[in-house]
């Protein structure tokens, strides 16, 4: 290792170690949602095929989510393809959906999803999925059911709209066949009907690569979310990344309300 590299390193493991003291003994986010944006970027920039950009995503994402257990985070929520993303190069798209496939099926065999007990959930239009794919999420999601330990919400073929219309049309259904009065429609109504039901909102929303947007993330559950967003594209996320994310977290006064 050149010196300069070595010195490098020892400056990152005890600025590393200085931000563990700072969120130690804090309140942690019992909920994280997660933007996973800039892999193709990331490719581009080191000179790598777009698919390999992916690829990396993807691996980062199993290196963070074992970061945040490590730490009892709850629930994580990743938004890993939406429904716009189907609009993007037709090869791109199917290399992506294959890569899922292998990914939902390693994480059903990963011994430490076992161990930890982390019930793992998708969201989003699984009738955008390949056949194949929405029989790998079956059985991961049937494998996990009786985990509580973490959950992992996994945001596959999701936008924040098409969820709200979807909430729309099965509430809408079930007026029409005199289910449900609308003078019964409330809140709780519509959070019965969302992907997410069941989990609590995100209390932290993190976003790399430098935009500063949601993009329809969570938009319903995310009313009262802090939001945390990063130049760093998600390849290049790093365990500070994490930590600064959760420091600035603590930082806030939350305020539920204007």
């Amino acid at each position: 290792m050149k010196f300069s590299h070595f010195i490098k390193a020892a400056v990152y493991s005890l600025y590393d170690k200085s931000l563990r003291k700072q969120i130690a003994g804090n309140v942690m986010p019992q909920h994280i949602g997660i933007i996973l944006d800039g892999n193709r970027r990331h490719a581009r920039g080191t000179g790598l095929p777009v698919e390999k950009g992916y690829e990396m995503g993807l691996n980062k994402l199993e290196e963070v989510l074992d970061w945040l257990w490590e730490y009892d985070i709850k629930v994580v929520s990743v938004w890993i393809f939406s429904t716009e993303n189907f609009n993007r190069d037709a090869g791109q798209v199917s290399t992506i959906m294959r890569m899922a496939e292998d990914k939902t099926i390693k994480i059903r065999e990963d011994k430490g999803v076992h161990e930890r007990k982390v019930l793992i959930r998708y969201s989003g239009d699984r009738t955008m999925l390949p056949q194949s794919l929405r029989e790998q999420i079956d059985k991961t999601e049937e494998s996990t059911k009786d985990y509580g330990n973490h959950i992992l919400n996994i945001c596959l073929a999701y936008g924040g709209r098409e969820e709200l219309t979807s909430a729309i049309k099965k509430i809408a259904y079930h007026v029409k066949n005199d289910n449900l009065k609308i003078d019964d429609i409330d809140e709780d109504t519509v959070t019965q009907y969302l992907y997410t039901y069941g989990l609590p909102d995100p209390d932290l929303i993190i976003r790399t690569s430098g935009s500063i947007r949601l993009s329809g993330f969570l938009m319903w559950q995310s009313t009262y979310s802090e939001l945390y967003f990063t130049d760093v594209l998600w390849p290049a996320f790093r365990h500070v990344d994490m930590l600064r994310a959760i420091r600035d977290y603590q930082k806030r006064q939350r305020n539920f309300g204007v």
